[in-house]
């Protein structure tokens, strides 16, 4: 059966060498016919046909277009990639993706989407100045909208598999630029700051290096999250990075972090850290770097050239925890503790792990 999909309004010449289209009755001129901004108005104004949710009429598979596609696949995208009741930054990585689809290829039957077509999408991304590792998430993204498109039966099942034998960029293979990597901050560093955070932020701050917490772990955490039993407490965040992986996620507090949370233990459903500054009272992961930033900004106009500190960043707090438990307790200890995917909890390491993060959070934290 052919799915539901709008019959869609044809870019055509008309008389006056003009492109127009026809929506509802009404022509829409597009510009000298044949241009690519011509097309690429064309795609514009499809595109937001298309989401103003006009009635469906019957079209074979082979007949849809990228920017129908695309359209259809942000309506699942923007219900599927939510939590806590808000989309997730996978919709807006989408987002970004579409638009460069329906620029080049918006008119494209989707059907006759390729390798070709999805090395030009490369090729304009490297243009960019994108980087390596950022334009090949974007090409899962892509494969990913495809093989979405193909179970729907909205496009022909070969189009994924044609797709897939386009490999990602190589490092030092490509000329798309490559990113340094996240260091871990230096405790002198981070010691220099604090007295130039505000009080909330620099205990969130210390929270997080002596935890190994995400970020956003350490945002979101709330009183009602943790288990004060025992003498190592366990924090369970509400929802985290990995849980699509039907993976438990635990943050194991030792007695250190222990002191810097007990000030901030109130308003069982509320976050431990509140952020005054923000309406909602509740610190982004953006604001608390931005707030870091401030006290770094702080810390430096009272101190000579020569002895700036660096601006560093809270993820680089996580990097330092998993630079000393690795270094103190091993690889697999560091991937346990910070809850990392490529540590595998399963039923037969459960109680192991457990133990080892335990006793890690008892040394360390």
């Amino acid at each position: 059966m052919p799915k539901l999909t709008r019959a869609l309004p044809k870019y055509r010449r008309h008389a006056s060498g003009q492109a127009v289209v026809t929506i509802g009755g009404r022509d829409i001129y597009l510009g000298k016919h044949g241009t690519k901004a011509s097309k690429q108005k064309y795609s514009r104004v499809l595109a937001e046909w298309v989401a103003a949710d006009r009635p469906a009429t019957v079209t074979a598979p082979s007949d849809i277009i990228v920017t129908e596609l695309c359209a259809a696949f942000l309506r699942h995208a923007q219900k599927h990639y939510v939590k806590r009741g808000e989309t997730t930054i996978e919709v807006a990585g989408y987002k970004i993706l579409m638009r460069h689809l329906k620029e080049l290829y918006g008119s494209t039957k989707a059907a006759d989407f390729g390798p070709k077509q999805m090395k030009a999408i490369q090729a304009k991304m490297i243009a960019l100045d994108n980087s390596r590792p950022y334009i090949n998430k974007q090409m899962f993204r892509l494969r990913h909208l495809i093989k979405w498109a193909a179970a729907e039966e909205l496009i022909p099942a070969d189009v994924y598999h044609r797709l897939a034998v386009v490999p990602g960029l190589r490092k030092g293979k490509c000329e798309a630029r490559e990113v340094a990597p996240v260091l871990p901050v230096d405790d002198a560093v981070v010691d220099a700051t604090l007295p130039y955070l505000r009080p909330v932020v620099a205990a969130m701050v210390q929270f997080e290096r002596l935890s190994g917490a995400r970020p956003d772990e350490v945002c979101r955490m709330r009183p009602c999250d943790i288990d004060r039993r025992g003498d190592i407490w366990r924090y369970v965040p509400e929802s985290h990075k990995t849980e699509h992986h039907d993976r438990d996620r635990v943050v194991f507090i030792g007695p250190k972090a222990q002191e810097i949370l007990r000030p901030y233990l109130f308003g069982d459903d509320l976050p431990c850290f509140r952020a005054s500054r923000s309406p909602s009272g509740v610190f982004s992961t953006r604001s608390y770097r931005d707030a870091i930033h401030a006290g770094i900004a702080r810390a430096n106009a009272r101190r000579a050239a020569s002895e700036q500190l660096p601006r560093w960043n809270p993820n680089q707090l996580r990097h330092a925890a998993a630079t000393e438990i690795r270094a103190r307790f091993g690889l697999e200890a560091a991937q346990v503790a910070l809850g990392h995917s490529k540590a595998d909890v399963t039923q037969v390491y459960a109680e192991r792990d457990q133990r080892l993060a335990v006793e890690v959070a008892r040394q360390v934290g």
